[in-house]
């Protein structure tokens, strides 16, 4: 599983010139599924993403999660994260999970962020999307189940 987090002062995602989710201060997640994962993976990233010491405290150093700052969280299923650019110019998306597969775990992702306390806001699975934010930092943060624990 891997997830590209930023830390955002507010965030939304429209379909169809709709918003379908929004937030203020905290992180936007972009979640890919990887064919391998399962609900362990879900669980560990879920509770990696939210305590996370990427918020200032009173000194102006990353020091507070998201849940001390009470921030909340929009989390947006991108299987291109899985993208394979090693040969050729089109990526290849083999390593990305079914869609079958990929969006229980998403949304298992989804429920234990919800579980921790955060208030979370999503897009809609398999639709194409416009995601708008104001990155705060910038923090942007890549984490890899693979690599990251």
């Amino acid at each position: 599983m891997r997830a590209c987090i930023q830390r955002v002062l507010e965030a939304n995602v429209l379909v169809q010139d709709r918003v379908v989710g929004e937030i203020g201060q905290g992180l936007v997640v972009l979640l890919g599924i990887g064919e391998r994962d399962r609900d362990n993976e879900a669980h560990q990233l879920a509770t990696k993403c939210c305590g996370l010491r990427i918020f200032e405290d009173e000194l102006g150093k990353m020091n507070r999660s998201l849940q001390e700052i009470a921030g909340e969280m929009l989390v947006v299923s991108q299987f291109t994260l899985y993208g394979d650019c090693h040969r050729g110019r089109r990526p290849s998306f083999v390593n990305a999970a079914r869609p079958s597969t990929a969006e229980p775990l998403y949304r298992e992702f989804v429920a234990k962020v919800g579980s921790l306390g955060i208030r979370v806001a999503t897009g809609e699975f398999r639709t194409h999307m416009h995601l708008s934010l104001t990155n705060d930092g910038p923090v942007t943060l890549l984490l890899d189940t693979e690599k990251s624990f």
